[in-house]
């Protein structure tokens, strides 16, 4: 029987998804992942998860359509059952997601419904919806932001969403503690990707203004949090549980 951990991770086809799946892949963790759109971008995180020796297979899904999320979930089983031959898989990464940075006074309708459906919606029925291919035992990482800890004008919708992200990590753990299923949140500081068009990465100016509020004196890379997300999953932390830990470097404190 195949004992190789898999994680399927949402949104992994660039940033903070991609580093963590090729962290994981050279641990010896196989990879499900999923892209929206970009599959050429998706099938090159899987040609580097098998140059690692890693099993990967890259699935499209819209986390903000959650009437989706039962054929995602046959999909899923398929590809477990084709490549694997298993019927359940090991780790759950909710990391897809948006940035839509607005004043609250500014903030329309439909910013905050896109929020919604993609950050609060979307994972608590896409989880919903993987469930019953969750192994016992196994483990689930919502990605949050520190944004929910300090606030920075403009971000309040967002971080609204993940603060709802936050109070679901606990219930899940209560519920799915008999399963011995762990879930806990990872709140990333601010990390150079193109996430909200790459400003933390390509503005110098809010680099250096981030860097200075930072005690580690720099903001954080993808690495950085793909490295903190193999930590939280691996069974070194078995016996952590219901935490929101932030990856931030010491960010406003």
């Amino acid at each position: 029987m195949n004992t190789t951990p898999i994680a399927l991770i949402t949104g992994a086809s660039r940033g903070l998804g991609k580093n963590a799946a090729l962290t994981l892949a050279a641990q010896g963790v196989d990879i499900i992942l999923t892209y929206q759109s970009n599959a050429a971008a998706a099938a090159e995180v899987v040609a580097e998860i098998e140059w690692h020796g890693r099993k990967a297979v890259a699935l499209p899904l819209d986390v903000g359509d959650s009437q989706s999320f039962n054929d995602f979930s046959l999909r899923v089983k398929a590809a477990l059952e084709q490549t694997w031959q298993r019927d359940s898989f090991d780790y759950l990464v909710n990391n897809a997601g948006i940035g839509i940075h607005v004043p609250m006074a500014e903030t329309s309708m439909e910013q905050f419904d896109t929020l919604m459906n993609i950050h609060v919606k979307g994972p608590f029925f896409l989880t919903q919806a993987l469930l019953p291919l969750l192994a016992d035992n196994g483990s689930i990482i919502n990605v949050s932001t520190g944004l929910t800890r300090f606030a920075i004008p403009g971000f309040g919708a967002y971080a609204t969403m993940k603060g709802a992200v936050e109070t679901m990590t606990k219930y899940w753990a209560k519920e799915l503690g008999p399963r011995g299923i762990r879930v806990n949140v990872l709140a990333p500081g601010a990390i150079e990707t193109d996430f909200g068009g790459g400003a933390v990465r390509d503005n110098r100016q809010m680099n250096e203004f981030l860097a200075l509020q930072t005690a580690l004196g720099r903001v954080g890379l993808p690495e950085d949090i793909g490295g903190a997300i193999s930590v939280l999953l691996s069974p070194a932390a078995a016996w952590i549980n219901a935490q929101r830990i932030e990856a931030s470097g010491g960010m406003f404190l």
